[in-house]
């Protein structure tokens, strides 16, 4: 009996191993597909309803924009702006394990060629680029880390006109950084998405 209790411990254990947490692409090219998320407690998925609030509100700016996701962690941001329409997207993530599951994410939907994932700290990665502007940038933190230096940092990414969504906890103030202009603010429980452009917008 020993042996078959130990059989059942390891298949338990393998079962669980086995067992992938997902999340869904909301709509676009790749709608419904699932994508995974990293094993670890170092990132914080955006929710099925907040992103789809989000990527409906800025889907006129989508297509042939291109992206940066800060922050990446799940790299569920840059890949649904992909779905829908984005020529491009480059994801900042330090997390090694998150940085396997961003990887495999993009080669199970094809997305290599038209993307960059970058395995650093943002904040390294910001110290040595100069010359990348991005159309739309997401910058989703830690909510116990929210790093507001260097999230003020990639305001100087912004092309003319160009948009940044932060997401943070609960009803936070919003940054003030000059050039820069607060165009909306909507609220989603414990989680607040702050939309700033360069206030070049519409010139």
């Amino acid at each position: 009996m020993p042996g078959v209790v130990r059989c059942v411990r390891n298949c338990e254990r393998k079962k669980a191993k086995a067992i992938v947490s997902t999340i869904r692409i909301t709509s676009g090219e790749f709608g419904s597909r699932k994508i995974e998320t990293p094993d670890t407690d170092k990132t914080h998925p955006m929710g099925d309803r907040i992103r789809t609030s989000l990527f409906n509100k800025i889907a006129p700016e989508l297509g042939g924009a291109d992206v940066l996701d800060a922050f990446a962690g799940t790299g569920a941001l840059g890949i649904e702006a992909m779905s829908r329409g984005a020529r491009s997207a480059t994801f900042i993530e330090r997390d090694r394990a998150a940085q396997q599951t961003i990887a495999k994410n993009l080669t199970m939907l094809k997305l290599e060629e038209k993307t960059k994932l970058i395995r650093t700290n943002l904040n390294a990665w910001l110290d040595t680029t100069t010359d990348v502007k991005y159309d739309i940038i997401f910058a989703d933190p830690p909510y116990g880390d929210m790093q507001l230096s260097t999230v003020e940092r990639l305001f100087g990414l912004l092309k003319p006109s160009a948009l940044m969504v932060l997401s943070q906890p609960g009803r936070s103030e919003s940054l003030t950084v000059p050039g820069v202009v607060v165009v909306d603010n909507r609220s989603y429980g414990d989680a607040t998405l702050i939309f700033y452009r360069r206030d070049d917008y519409g010139a």
